[in-house]
């Protein structure tokens, strides 16, 4: 569904990412898995159109999207779920879900209670400021907000930091439900042993290049994994 063709983004004479190149399968979870500063966040934004290429083609479906605006990709369906401290912090709830829907035309009574399914929490604190919230309800409404667009690629830069670890396991819950009713997921993340548990296929970025990649499940068991990523 999605591919990212040796693209370069930069930072001025910085190279945060270098000939970088990825495939994601329809209706799978692919994570990519790397260090603080690796390029992770880099190759999201550049995917999403905030970060522009200096080289390279991204392609979604088969349609070339890095030449389009960042607006121009949402109506494609692909939507980027950033880190929760980007939610709207001084409007409610349902104010940040109704955001997410900004694109699209229509009633969205239906859509919010599917979202309200998923997270139920998040239904009983509709009239809630969101800069109240707790840092998993932070989350849930993070992706939330991002399911709102109605995406059919999804990506997800860092849902599990700073939670602890029940809280976790109730996120990559979410993000497995989500990719079972049919939404395609990129994940970025730091907590491997999560990642790798519910992904399908698996990438690993150093300073801006991919260096292994593989089936989840046999880099689970790779000792470069367990030793670089798991603390074996």
């Amino acid at each position: 569904m999605l591919e990212v063709k040796d693209i370069t983004v930069t930072y001025g004479p910085v190279v945060a990412v270098k000939n970088l190149s990825l495939k994601v399968q329809e209706k799978s979870i692919t994570v990519l898995l790397g260090a603080n500063g690796s390029g992770k966040t880099s190759t999201l934004l550049a995917i999403a159109g905030l970060n522009k290429i200096s080289s390279g083609e991204i392609f979604l479906s088969g349609e070339r999207i890095d030449t389009l605006n960042a607006y121009e990709i949402v109506k494609r369906g692909l939507t980027l779920c950033p880190d929760s401290k980007l939610i709207f912090q001084k409007m409610t709830v349902l104010e940040n879900l109704k955001a997410g829907a900004y694109a699209r035309k229509g009633d969205i009574k239906e859509d919010l209670e599917e979202i309200f399914k998923l997270f139920p929490r998040l239904k009983e604190r509709t009239k809630q400021l969101a800069g109240t919230l707790s840092g998993g309800e932070r989350q849930m409404l993070a992706i939330a907000r991002a399911l709102m667009s109605k995406p059919r690629f999804l990506m997800l830069d860092e849902p599990s930091m700073g939670l602890a670890p029940n809280l976790v396991k109730e996120i990559m819950k979410v993000i497995q439900a989500i990719r079972d009713a049919g939404v395609t997921i990129l994940l970025v993340e730091q907590n491997a042993y999560s990642a790798l548990k519910i992904s399908d296929f698996a990438y690993v970025i150093q300073t801006g290049k991919i260096v292994l990649q593989g089936r989840s499940g046999d880099l689970l068991k790779d000792r470069r994994i367990i030793e670089g990523y798991l603390g074996g």
